[in-house]
């Protein structure tokens, strides 16, 4: 028993020192200390032991200056100076020297396959490609630096023309006394590809060239990516379906005509919908929507609403058909609406057609509308007498959009013109012809802010406005226009009731300044009237400042502003874009 115990004293002692954690004290510099503390297992390991037997430590130790002088090479430092001490029994101390980093000091960047080729258009494509060569001569060379420049270029190569281009060869040759790299790759851009039809697979109930008709893409064109990234982006806004890919295989020998693949999946073709909301032009609202993506079978979309406001009630259905192989689109709709504003009691009920375009311009797009429209009003005045008037008109729109963000743009802007009109002899009780315009401008201020310009016009040429629908003459004033004044109480007095005129002009000036991403505070002051003799057309003007918090719907603004022609203070609450 004592040998037994003898032969426990001795052993106990080494397993408890091998049992010791080990510490590790780092000694670098600031531009390579996180990159060592991160990926250094020595450094990480918190359950790591001190070895016990001496050949075991100078393996941690080789170990621990291996993978160091590996991780700074990453970072283009090839000469370091790695040194791993004991200061005791427990702790250790890591000091690291990293030296001079290494610059890319040449750049040799060749192409293989037809990309390789004779010809000016392919030397010019070349010398564009090296010269967006993103790690270039100078640099510090670094491996995440050097895997992204590759990766660049080859989805330049490969996302126009040349679908299947590869890396057929890349070499960094290092001098590690010279800390200088030379870089040297070779893409094979493999032949160019070219558009083959379109197979759309996950079509179940909608018709099988819907797909198509929404696409701008002709067989025999060149492969670029943007385009089918262009058809996949349209198709996903399209409301039949849930999901979309767009893509080719990148074969080779299907480069002559290759397939454009199209992966869909359908959405939920019928929706029911519940809304409520508040306007300080109109007041409370809400409203029941119904939706039919595929009606008939056909594809058609049926969009139609029940909605009910303080001062207007309405009720309408819109067919709108697919796409049209010339890229327009046609639609034709029904429409009966009654409002109660200024002390004009107004009943309408429209039918109508209309053919729709829009096409991408540099930095935005282009919509244009033509619409031929029956209608029939009823007037009823406050104080005055009950008319009813009705219209055949013919009406064109075009809308150009050049903003940074739809729902919140801060640079670009937007411009719309309309004009349309009727004739007696073809169903209308006037002749007459409405003219519109208006123009917004967003200007970035400092780091955040905006400051939003605006100005529209128009004029009815006619000989009176009697006969005029009031969708053909105008008001103003509320939320988006003359605020500090009622919602359309900017126009014609008669009887007890403001109606429309021949003639409008309004004109704003809005600073926006965004003290939180979500939050901001404007100041503005806007001027503007309608009227129906231009003799007497005088500007109301109304200033005043507001709130505005980014909903994912668009910037919500509360205004407050003072009507000076009125001399009071009006709330105003809606969505603050201006177009």
């Amino acid at each position: 028993m004592r040998v037994l115990a003898a032969l426990c004293l001795a052993v106990l002692p080494p397993l408890a020192a091998a049992q010791q954690p080990l510490r590790v004290q780092l000694d670098a510099p600031e531009s390579v200390r996180p990159l060592l503390e991160r990926h250094l297992r020595i450094l990480n390991r918190s359950d790591q032991i001190l070895p016990a037997e001496r050949a075991d430590r100078v393996a941690l130790a080789r170990r621990a200056r291996r993978e160091a002088a590996e991780l700074l090479a990453t970072e283009g430092y090839f000469s370091p100076e790695v040194r791993l001490e004991r200061e005791d029994e427990d702790d250790w101390k890591l000091t690291v020297v990293p030296g001079v980093p290494a610059k890319v000091v040449a750049v040799d960047v060749q192409f293989e396959g037809a990309l390789g080729g004779e010809g000016e258009a392919l030397v010019a494509r070349r010398a564009q490609l090296r010269n967006a060569w993103s790690l270039a001569a100078g640099q510090v060379f670094r491996q995440s630096a050097w895997d992204d420049a590759k990766r660049r270029l080859l989805d330049e190569v490969a996302s126009r023309d040349y679908a299947a281009a590869r890396i057929a060869d890349s070499r960094a040759e290092v001098d590690p006394d010279a800390s200088t790299v030379r870089l040297a790759v070779t893409v094979d851009s493999g032949p160019p590809f070219f558009l083959g039809p379109i197979e759309v697979s996950g079509l179940k109930n909608l018709p099988a060239d819907l797909v198509e008709r929404f696409s701008r893409l002709q067989p025999g064109r060149p492969f670029n990516q943007d385009e089918l990234l262009a058809l996949q982006g349209t198709l996903q806004n399209v409301p039949q379906f849930a999901s979309v890919v767009v893509d080719i295989e990148r074969d080779p020998a299907l480069a002559a005509a290759v397939p454009v693949r199209v992966q869909v999946s359908e959405a939920r073709s019928r929706q029911l919908g519940f809304g409520a909301g508040y306007s300080s032009n109109t007041g409370f609202r809400g409203e029941v929507s119904w939706r039919d993506v595929n009606l008939f079978g056909h594809g058609w979309e049926l969009a139609s609403a029940l909605r009910v406001e303080q001062l207007r009630q309405s009720l309408f259905a819109d067919v709108f058909l697919p796409p049209a192989a010339a890229g327009h689109r046609d639609s034709v709709g029904a429409a009966a609406e009654r409002s109660t504003v200024e002390g004009l009691t107004l009943t309408t009920q429209a039918v109508g057609v209309a053919r729709t375009n829009t096409r991408a311009i540099a930095g935005g797009t282009i919509d244009t509308r033509l619409a031929l429209r029956m209608q029939q009003e009823e007037r009823k005045l406050d104080g005055g007498d009950t008319t009813r008037r009705k219209a055949l008109t013919l009406n064109w729109s075009w809308t150009r959009r050049m903003v940074d963000d739809a729902l919140d743009p801060r640079r670009g802007d937007v411009l719309q013109l309309e004009i349309g009109g009727g004739s007696r002899a073809l169903l209308s009780d006037q002749n007459f012809v409405r003219l519109y315009g208006r123009y917004v401008r967003y200007v970035p201020v400092a780091v955040r802010d905006v400051l939003i310009l605006r100005a529209e016009g128009g004029a009815t040429l006619a000989k009176s406005r009697d006969g005029v629908p009031q969708d053909f003459l105008f008001r103003t004033g509320g939320t988006q226009t003359v605020r500090g004044y009622a919602y359309q109480s900017l126009g014609v007095q008669e009887a007890d009731a403001i109606v429309g005129g021949r003639y409008l002009a309004t004109a704003s000036a809005e600073y926006v300044h965004w003290f939180r991403p979500q939050w901001g505070a404007a100041a503005f002051i806007d001027a503007g009237d309608a009227a129906d003799d231009r003799d007497i057309f005088e500007l109301k003007k109304g200033y005043g400042v507001g709130a505005r918090w980014k909903s994912p719907a668009g910037p919500l603004a509360l205004d407050l502003a003072w009507g000076q022609a009125e001399r009071r203070l009006r709330l105003h609450f809606g969505i603050a874009i201006a177009f």
